[in-house]
């Protein structure tokens, strides 16, 4: 318990560094009036919805909690569920290493509402999972979806739709494999047991759909530079999600921005990664951290207090400090 506090007091600060250094990367490549007259060139109308597709996606990442300690056998209300979800991934996003830096808050808050640290790897772990699914099962719909045509990967027509099919694969595989499999699986002392094929069918589903509302954000602020098709947007999402995932970079700093060139070549596209990047990256951490620091003072406020009799509750350390000396 200890050494989690300290990671929380660490990943804050580290939280706030990393935010500063990815605006400082971000924009240390364009001049002023590039970035001005870039920002400028998105109309309200797109601001607005790409903001609405931000905050349905992070819903979205709240069923993957939601579902998660149900999967654990802890199921916790939609309010706490979301509260740890977006705190967590709020910083996770920024920090990077999501597993480990989103694990932590989620240890937390989950660990104070009644879930052991073997239920709350398994939340994490299931939420990892869900992350997967749902990629490969965006990025497959999208190929098929728009026959085969990757303009990033350079591949069109039957490799295209051949490439996509392999990524519902995955998903298909995964759902007959909870359908088949009743018994857990152990990789050395990891025990993983199977969801229901029904909440299986809920990852697959969860995931794909958050993944297509950030592909959505995306696509509505390129959308006010050029008329840039949504499947390509999507399936380059998945491409530099994947990446993103391999090299842990924070907020996928550089890759996202490298994906989304290869659709809108040129300076028109820095507006929309630039607004995209405070939509769904900075605005969210500007209210997870707070989220967390409040969080922290009021859990361990709560826990100072002890009851008394009659029913009242006194401040643990003022009565220690209140006893006479012997």
């Amino acid at each position: 318990m200890t050494i989690l506090r300290h990671m929380i007091k660490i990943l804050i600060p580290v939280a706030i560094l990393v935010a500063a250094i990815l605006v400082y990367r971000s924009l240390k490549r364009y001049s002023m009036e590039d970035i001005a007259s870039s920002i400028a060139a998105i109309d309200l109308a797109h601001l607005a919805t790409a903001l609405v597709f931000v905050i349905l996606s992070y819903l979205s990442l709240s069923l993957f909690d939601a579902l998660g300690v149900r999967y654990a056998g802890k199921p916790l209300g939609l309010g706490k569920t979301v509260l740890a979800s977006f705190t967590a991934l709020s910083i996770g996003h920024n920090v990077g290493m999501a597993a480990l830096s989103s694990g932590a808050v989620r240890y937390r808050f989950y660990t104070r509402w009644g879930l052991t640290p073997h239920e709350v790897a398994k939340v994490i772990v299931f939420c990892g999972v869900t992350v997967g699914l749902g990629l490969a099962t965006l990025g497959g719909l999208a190929l098929i979806a728009d026959r085969g045509r990757s303009d990033l990967l350079d591949i069109s027509g039957g490799a295209g739709i051949a490439l996509g099919l392999a990524c519902l694969a995955v998903p298909a595989g995964y759902l007959v494999a909870c359908l088949v499999i009743r018994r857990p699986i152990h990789l050395r002392s990891w025990r993983f047991d199977m969801p229901s094929a029904m909440m299986a069918l809920g990852q697959i589903v969860v995931g794909a759909v958050n993944f297509a509302f950030v592909a959505g954000a995306v696509h509505a602020l390129l959308v006010a530079f050029a008329d840039v098709d949504y499947l390509q947007v999507a399936s380059a999402y998945v491409t530099a999600n994947i990446a993103v995932l391999l090299s842990h970079v924070p907020g996928g700093i550089g890759v996202l921005e490298a994906t989304i060139s290869g659709i809108l070549p040129g300076p028109s596209a820095i507006g929309a990664m630039i607004v995209f990047r405070v939509l769904y990256f900075f605005v969210p951490l500007s209210i997870g951290l707070p989220t967390l620091m409040i969080s922290e003072a009021y859990y361990r406020r709560r826990g100072r207090m002890v009851p008394v009799a009659g029913g009242a509750t006194i401040d643990a350390g003022r009565r220690r400090s209140e006893q006479p000396a012997r």
